[in-house]
């Protein structure tokens, strides 16, 4: 029997389960960990972590802190024991996941894009709102947001330092697949994945325009290509050896958004020599900022209102005590890393659950930016500008 959010909070701490224990189940393990040891957070228990190799979820359990494993989410999402489920499984099984744990009662964290598709996000959303009605939490880990250099660009956005925002230039760019002969992965099966590099990277540089600018994109006008179309297979799937990929290698997209903005977006995963570059560049009316993932501590920041002969991109080191998030950190001058982005996102899950309060991004933003997602692919087939149809 399913415990009331009521019930849940006369408990002492938490319980925890995470699904998944690849890429970003670490990732998200590792925040889990550590989170209390930097944040006044609520008590929590990692309790399961649950993947579908018996053997090998035990082994990632004992590594990353979890109290036991389990293979079977369908029974862990129904114990007393269990208030949060985090999804870090693909995408494919996003929708499943989080519809049976919200109607379950329980807290959910999923990882990025919402889903695979656009019905599926709808699902999911509208089950999210249902369960805010009973004091559910759900939360999508765009983990930039995080990013204490791209928090701080948003806090100086909104003080009005760029004045009026007329551009942005996003891309992601990554050079994992630009090896031809890279092995066939779930994440090059559009039935696994969904999209390519589409919805792995640029969901992140979509989410990122929208949350810096505080406007949505409205117009899209979007372009996919497939560069290497088979891999060698790494099961009986492929002929020859050879399995074909379904999904892009590279997407671009010029978008129109509310406030008369217009932005750029590009994603690739075959851009040789880039290994994790999210690159934004805002600029506005009285100044520009500048940032690139590869440096993530860094802020580049021009003042337009500053003399001409003065003004210049200055380069912000942000790990001061009063920089978004650093407080808990390190002496000012230590820099922190990629992982921790996860930590912040904990840190706010729960802090957004003991409070009571819609935590951001939420399934609707996810859901929103799934529909960007939607109209590029629409563009790209039929190559046409679409107007973003928002539910």
């Amino acid at each position: 029997m399913t415990e009331s959010p009521d019930n849940i909070g006369a408990r002492k701490s938490l319980g925890v389960a995470a699904i998944g224990y690849a890429f970003m189940g670490k990732a998200h393990s590792n925040a889990w960990r550590n989170v209390a040891s930097f944040f006044d957070v609520p008590a929590f228990e990692q309790k399961v972590l649950v993947g579908r190799d018996a053997a090998a979820v035990a082994e990632a359990a004992a590594a990353y802190g979890w109290a036991e494993s389990a293979t079977d989410w369908r029974t862990v999402i129904t114990r007393d024991d269990i208030d949060v489920v985090d999804i870090c499984a693909p995408g494919w099984m996003h929708a499943d996941i989080a519809i049976a744990a919200l109607e379950a009662g329980k807290h959910v964290l999923v990882e990025k894009p919402l889903a695979n598709t656009l019905a599926e996000a709808e699902l999911m959303t509208a089950a999210a709102a249902k369960a805010r009605a009973r004091g559910v939490q759900s939360m999508i880990g765009f983990n930039y947001r995080r990013v204490p250099a791209l928090a701080l660009a948003k806090e100086l956005i909104a003080e009005g330092r760029l004045g009026t925002v007329r551009h942005v230039r996003a891309a992601y760019l990554q050079d994992w697949l630009a090896d031809a002969q890279a092995p066939m992965t779930w994440r090059l099966r559009k039935e696994t994945a969904g999209s390519g590099a589409l919805g792995d990277i640029a969901s992140h540089a979509i989410d990122q325009i929208q949350y810096l600018t505080g406007q949505v994109i409205t117009e899209v006008t979007g372009t996919l290509r497939t560069f290497v179309g088979q891999r060698p297979s790494t099961d009986d799937a492929g002929q020859d050896g050879l399995e074909d990929v379904t999904v892009d290698d590279a997407a671009w997209a010029t978008l129109g958004l509310t406030g008369n903005i217009g932005a750029s977006l590009e994603a690739s995963r075959v851009a040789t020599g880039q290994k994790n570059s999210l690159r934004i560049e805002i600029y506005g009316t009285a100044g520009s900022l500048t940032f690139d993932l590869e440096n993530l501590n860094e802020l580049g920041f021009l003042d337009a209102t500053a003399p001409a002969r003065e003004q210049g991109f200055r380069r912000i080191l942000v790990n001061e005590p009063d920089h978004p998030y650093l407080e808990a950190w390190w002496p000012q001058g230590h820099i922190i890393g990629w992982e921790h982005t996860f930590t912040h996102q904990v840190r706010d899950f729960l802090t957004a659950i003991k409070d009571g309060t819609a935590p951001s991004p939420s399934f609707e933003e996810g859901l929103q930016v799934q529909q960007v997602l939607d109209a590029v692919e629409e563009s790209a087939a039929n190559k046409s500008t679409l107007t973003v149809v928002r539910h």
